[in-house]
């Protein structure tokens, strides 16, 4: 069976940085677009980054670019989000999530993770 399970969440304060692991499983890696989502409380869930299925390709939404980094290894089928100078509004949950395209739009992915916790607050 397919699953993904999010790690790495936590308290930081402002301009700290937190690195999340998606670690899939019944899945390869190399065939799926892995993509982030986050989901504050109140708020729409929304997009944060997406890696290519095949290629190193990666989408940013406008308001992490500059900030978040996403990366894949192959080899331990596991999917990263890198993110530094974070801000108060960055506070979360988020998600990874497996689909078929290059694109934010959850409605395009089939497979979820249950989410970590990222709150940034001094």
């Amino acid at each position: 069976q397919v699953q993904l399970v999010e790690s790495g969440g936590g308290l930081v304060q402002p301009g700290g940085s937190l690195r999340l692991s998606c670690a899939a499983s019944g899945l390869i890696l190399d065939h799926w677009y892995i993509a982030w989502f986050r989901q504050a409380p109140g708020k729409e869930r929304e997009g944060v980054s997406c890696v290519g299925s095949s290629d190193d390709s990666t989408v940013y939404a406008d308001s992490v670019k500059g900030r978040f980094t996403i990366s894949r290894d192959n080899a331990k089928n596991t999917v990263y989000l890198q993110m530094n100078s974070l801000k108060p509004e960055d506070t979360a949950v988020y998600y990874c999530a497996a689909g078929e395209a290059a694109t934010l739009r959850e409605v395009l992915y089939d497979y979820w993770g249950q989410g970590t916790q990222v709150t940034v607050s001094s």
